[in-house]
């Protein structure tokens, strides 16, 4: 063991890899539906390794934490002024819900169990599931006038704290939302579901069933039916999702045009969805092999809504919007919000900041791609003269202290940064020309730095863990089941018999409030769509903001009680 040691204290980037590798791999084993997440693995394995009596350099932790906040926040930024509208700000009663019941259930937890700061803070961010509180508390526990051995226990209580607390409330937040709510609603949630998904204009979802979207196809088909007719009459009683992309008479291209008449033997190529591709050779012709010259390639585009006229509205209402002409030949493939997948039917309700996914030629794109947003760029992955700005502001809004009575408050680091990248990820979606960040280098800095961060905060805390857990034992598994269960179940009862929200989105506002991922992804298994993401992802944009914010209160409300 001691050569262990000695090798982690000469090496602790060798220190640091080990744990992210091992508690990436716990993270990822399953049990039943739920897995902890190479987050709270690393954690676990740094409490371990830690008890050796090695930690890492504090501007380690401190940098990480800081690319890990600031990235959180940029990402949030448009989806996060975009639900500050009447019809999503109604959702924000459950991140209300949430900080208000942590913080009253950490006040009588701290009372009744003599808890200290660095205690107390740990058990609010592991029982609402959100890793970030851990930054902004510890950040605020080390502006405390304290000695510094008394910071560095408060601290690493914190760490152990979370990791008792996040355990029992993932498995709390998972087994609710996906099996014990439904349970007590009396409901199928696979059957609400399914009605939600037909209500918003979608078919069936059932296994062995047509897909919602089904995948594009290209199809070349001869003029025998449809001799005399033009391109926009075929176009129109095919389907509005299919356009005739190429035309070829007696073996020469023909330019394309709403009224140009097709005549026997004409040679076209077809573009949509391949159901709606069948009723080509009843309607125009027979199926033929493509000739030369009619090859086709559809580019892919990633496009970030910012048109003001969008916002808030459905896929159906943008279509009524958006004139055929202009968007002809562009197809919708895929939409996602903070990375989550959304229901492409005619009533999923889009979102400035969304990150639409088209499909069309390059001609047809580049047309109509600035009418709603811009396009992400593939080739910058990341601008970073404007993210290390916005960091270096961060970090000076954290700086600012203002005293209650004798308690100092600031956001510290991580309350200055995410603020900072909320504003940055803003200015991002209102001027494209700056600030390239693309959504695969966001997420990994978002992983490395909380990871990073978080095996830092475990190896400080383990000489100290398993005194924490002697003295409370039990007690903070259970204050961590009520951290997590009061909130969720009073959000509960407020969404299903005062709202009268759809199951769906009822639970997936309860699983948003809690930032929680691997409860989402129950729930969605569960109900067998996507529907419960459309009011998850509003409430998580607003949680994932107010919940690290909380980390300097609970600290100062906590050194007030004890």
């Amino acid at each position: 063991m001691e050569w262990i040691k000695h090798l982690f204290k000469d090496s602790p980037e060798i220190q640091l890899f080990v744990c992210l590798a091992i508690g990436f791999a716990i993270g990822r084993v399953k049990l039943w539906k739920i897995s902890l997440g190479g987050v709270a693995g690393t954690l676990i394995v740094a409490i371990f390794v830690g008890t050796i009596g090695v930690a890492l350099n504090s501007e380690v932790k401190n940098i990480a934490f800081a690319l890990f906040i600031f990235t959180l926040g940029y990402m949030s930024g448009p989806s996060f002024f975009a639900s500050l509208n009447r019809n999503s700000l109604r959702y924000g009663i459950f991140t209300l819900i949430e900080a208000v019941a942590v913080l009253a259930v950490t006040a009588v937890a701290t009372v009744t169990m003599n808890l200290d700061q660095g205690t107390a803070s740990g058990l609010m961010a592991g029982g609402a599931t959100e890793s970030a509180v851990v930054g902004t508390a510890t950040d605020a526990i080390g502006k405390l006038k304290l000695p510094a051995d008394q910071i560095s226990k408060l601290q690493a209580n914190v760490g152990t704290a979370y990791s008792i607390s996040y355990i029992v409330g993932l498995i709390t937040i998972v087994l609710m939302t996906s099996q014990i709510y439904p349970a007590l609603m009396r409901i199928d949630i696979r059957e609400e579901a399914e009605k939600l998904w037909a209500k918003l204009g979608g078919g069936s979802t059932e296994e062995g069933s047509a897909p919602a979207l089904p995948e594009l196809v290209g199809r070349a088909h001869m003029v025998t039916h449809a001799d005399g007719e033009t391109v926009g009459q075929v176009e129109r009683t095919l389907g509005q999702d299919v356009t005739i992309e190429r035309l070829r008479r007696g073996g020469e291209p023909v330019d394309l045009a709403p009224d140009t008449e097709l005549v026997l033997g004409d040679i076209l190529l077809l573009v949509g969805p391949r159901e709606q591709l069948l009723i080509g050779d009843r309607r125009i012709g027979p199926e033929v092999a493509p000739t030369a010259g009619m090859d086709l390639d559809l580019d892919l585009a990633d496009v970030v809504l910012t048109a003001k006229e969008a916002g808030g509205k459905t896929i159906g209402e943008l279509r009524e919007m958006v004139p055929t002409e202009r968007r002809h030949g562009v197809f919708l493939t895929g939409i996602t919000r903070m990375d989550h997948a959304l229901p492409i039917q005619p009533g999923t309700v889009v979102n400035n900041g969304d990150t639409i996914h088209f499909s069309g030629t390059k001609r047809d794109l580049a047309s109509f791609v600035p009418r709603v947003g811009f396009r992400i760029d593939p080739g910058v992955k990341a601008d970073l003269v404007f993210i290390s700005i916005g960091i270096v502001i961060g970090m000076l809004i954290g700086r600012i202290t203002v005293n209650l009575g004798s308690v100092p408050l600031s956001l510290g680091t991580g309350g200055g940064c995410l603020l900072s990248g909320l504003v940055f990820g803003w200015l991002r979606a209102r001027n494209p020309k700056y600030g390239q960040y693309h959504p695969a280098a966001a997420q990994v800095v978002k992983d490395l730095g909380l990871a990073t961060f978080i095996c830092a905060v475990g190896l400080s805390s383990g000489p100290q863990a398993v005194d924490l857990i002697k003295q409370y034992g039990v007690s903070l598994a259970v204050a961590g089941l009520l951290m997590t269960l009061i909130p969720a179940s009073i959000s509960m009862f407020v969404a299903w018999k005062l709202m009268k929200l759809p199951a769906p989105l009822a639970l997936g506002s309860v699983a948003g409030q809690q930032c929680s991922t691997p409860a989402i992804t129950a729930v969605q298994t569960a109900a067998g769509n996507t529907t419960p993401l459309m009011a998850y992802t509003i409430v998580y944009a607003l949680s994932n903001v107010v919940l690290p914010l909380l980390g300097p209160l609970v600290v100062a409300m906590t050194g007030a009680l004890v």
